[in-house]
């Protein structure tokens, strides 16, 4: 299923000059974007972000996003956070299998592992990412991933998902070393940076390094908004949004010694290519 944003279509039509990027995860439907959120979209179209993929991290919010993809002419993705999982109802799962036919979806997700949060049970999240794997092999979708201190289990399950079929998908806010990037990129999955491989701490060393081995067709970046604030913010926002993912861009840019519209045009040609966008 292609997405098609042409003119004659219900889907944005703009195409991307050289510079323009897509900011693959940003979580603009919550509160900390109530009182200006247009205004947050309007800047980030202003910094030529032209392109943002809003997640959800639950069934209420996966209905969430798709409302706000078709009001703001974004990007949806649906489904369920590990966070999440315990206190999903019943019937919360059958919600975003319903809502993956919408032509606003093109992901399901965030989904995957967290075992630094003590709020659901690890056995609970593998059901729920492998709910979201299975689902994403039959509608063909790609998925959204979510790894924090959970690195085995999550190469352990995307393993399994390959051994019945491609998956495509990413691994969003990339923060391991280089060799488990080679990992997940063997998968065939995509690596997606944000705000923290701009950190300038020490322990982010292994992910700048990891940053520079991630093949250009695989490449992806997001700001996660509202968290993780680039570096050259922290301290002076608190809230993360869209527009800087050019700063993270341009960071990448100089770690890989690339120009920085050559890394606005990569990553935007992959993130249509991955989320089956036209541009």
């Amino acid at each position: 299923m292609t997405k098609d944003s042409s003119p004659s279509g219900d889907v944005p039509s703009a195409r991307p000059s050289a510079a323009s990027l897509f900011d693959t995860h940003a979580h603009l439907d919550q509160s900390e974007f109530d009182a200006d959120r247009d205004a947050v979209i309007a800047r980030a179209r202003a910094a030529g972000v032209t392109r943002i993929l809003c997640p959800a991290v639950s069934a209420e919010t996966s209905r969430a996003v798709v409302q706000l993809a078709e009001r703001c002419d974004l990007w949806a993705a649906i489904g369920i956070h590990p966070n999440s999982t315990a206190d999903a109802a019943p019937h919360d799962w059958d919600h975003v299998v319903t809502l993956a036919d919408h032509p606003r979806v093109v992901a399901l997700g965030e989904t995957g592992l967290d075992r630094y949060w003590d709020h659901a049970p690890l056995a609970l999240q593998q059901e729920y990412l492998d709910r979201h794997l299975r689902l994403a092999q039959q509608r063909d979708l790609p998925v959204l991933l979510h790894c924090r201190d959970a690195a085995s289990e999550l190469v352990a399950m995307v393993r399994e998902a390959v051994s019945r079929g491609p998956i495509r998908g990413v691994v969003h806010a990339f923060s391991g070393d280089a060799a488990l990037a080679a990992e997940l990129l063997s998968f065939g999955l995509h690596i997606s940076f944000a705000g923290n491989v701009t950190y300038s701490n020490k322990k982010f060393d292994s992910l700048r390094s990891a940053a520079k081995t991630v093949p250009d067709d695989r490449l992806l970046v997001e700001t996660d908004s509202p968290y993780l604030v680039p570096q050259l913010f922290r301290g002076k926002q608190r809230r993360n949004e869209p527009s800087n993912v050019v700063h993270t861009a341009a960071f990448l840019a100089e770690l890989r010694d690339v120009p920085a519209e050559q890394i606005a045009r990569q990553t935007t040609e992959n993130a249509l290519r991955l989320f089956q966008i036209r541009g």
